[in-house]
């Protein structure tokens, strides 16, 4: 794959992940938002290749499966809790007219509730640690494109997106996460196409 053929994948991409992470623009944007993840993991590949640096590739593979992997622990613990203050509530997944006639949530006692609490909020932990890993190999990933490509702008953004997973615990490291996508996509396409080979003399 040629510098050029992976700098235009990479920025495309980049500016999908960025489109599909405004919610606004719709449930399903999420599948833009992968395929954005998708283009941009094999533009890292195809750079991994050409400048001989399997670190670029890898650093950024190992964060994505870092923050799938999180996010499946989370899933879990919080649908298991879910599930658990379901039937403290009398309320049968398999029996949807279990439903009609819930207890009111009033009479549920905090020692019935802590369980489920403390459950959600080992799940944020979870993902929010899984989160941080992602963002730290991330941007060991942009490090390395920033030094072989010369675009200091990919050590930047790798800076932005692991202030932006540290403040995720506030609302403000999820929009620095967003802009660390688009500035991204700019350094994709700021990357100078590689110099013809002199002639022989």
């Amino acid at each position: 794959m040629t510098t050029e053929t992976s700098k235009t994948l990479g920025g495309i991409g980049a500016l999908l992940m960025f489109i599909g992470a405004i919610p606004i623009v719709g449930a399903y944007m999420w599948i833009i938002a992968f395929v954005g993840l998708v283009l941009v993991l094999v533009a890292l590949k195809g750079f991994a290749d050409n400048y001989n640096q399997a670190g670029i590739f890898n650093n950024a593979l190992y964060g994505v499966i870092a923050a799938i992997v999180g996010g499946v622990i989370a899933i879990y613990l919080m649908a298991t809790a879910a599930l658990d203050l379901l039937s403290k509530l009398g309320i049968s997944i398999e029996d949807m007219s279990s439903w009609t006639t819930m207890p009111q949530l009033q009479n549920l006692t905090m020692e019935e509730l802590s369980p489920f609490l403390l459950t959600v909020l080992a799940s944020v932990v979870v993902l929010f640690v899984f989160f941080v890993v992602m963002a730290l190999l991330v941007r060991k990933s942009l490090k390395l494109m920033a030094e072989k490509t010369g675009v200091k702008l990919f050590g930047t953004t790798g800076l932005i997106l692991l202030v932006g997973a540290i403040l995720t615990i506030v609302a403000v490291g999820l929009l620095l996460v967003w802009i660390a996508l688009l500035l991204l996509a700019i350094a994709f396409f700021s990357i100078k196409p590689a110099p013809p080979p002199e002639p022989p003399k």
